[in-house]
């Protein structure tokens, strides 16, 4: 099991920045993918961003590329997803998961943090 808590949101005017953490504990995570989720009111979950845990490959939807930039700090554990230029369609609740790295489905979720992007 890979427990995984969200911290970072909160409320920010057009243009700004909000960098998000997501700290996880219970694996050690080098055979995993992490991602960033993201769910705005009305509006199914999509993608943000994945980065693997050991070689630090990333990628990223094509709506916030060049935007937000995610990263992780094997020491603590912690992946990170900085987000600039925000705009107000990034408002949402951002989700952190966890996968296996040869597998497809994130099997592991955080309970999310809410990013509120005013115009």
């Amino acid at each position: 099991q890979v427990q995984l808590v969200e911290s970072g949101g909160g409320l920010v005017q057009a243009g700004g920045s909000l960098r998000l953490s997501c700290l996880a504990s219970g694996r050690t995570l080098s055979n995993y993918v992490m991602g960033w989720f993201r769910q705005a009111p009305g509006k199914e979950r999509e993608f943000v961003a994945r980065i693997n845990w050991s070689a630090g490959n990333t990628y990223y939807a094509d709506s916030v590329k060049g935007r937000f930039t995610i990263s992780r700090d094997n020491a603590k554990n912690t992946v990170y997803l900085q987000m600039n230029s925000l705009k107000p369609e990034d408002t949402a609740l951002y989700y952190c998961a966890a996968r296996y790295a040869w597998g497809t489905t994130y099997n592991f979720w955080g309970q999310g943090t809410q990013v509120t992007v005013s115009s």
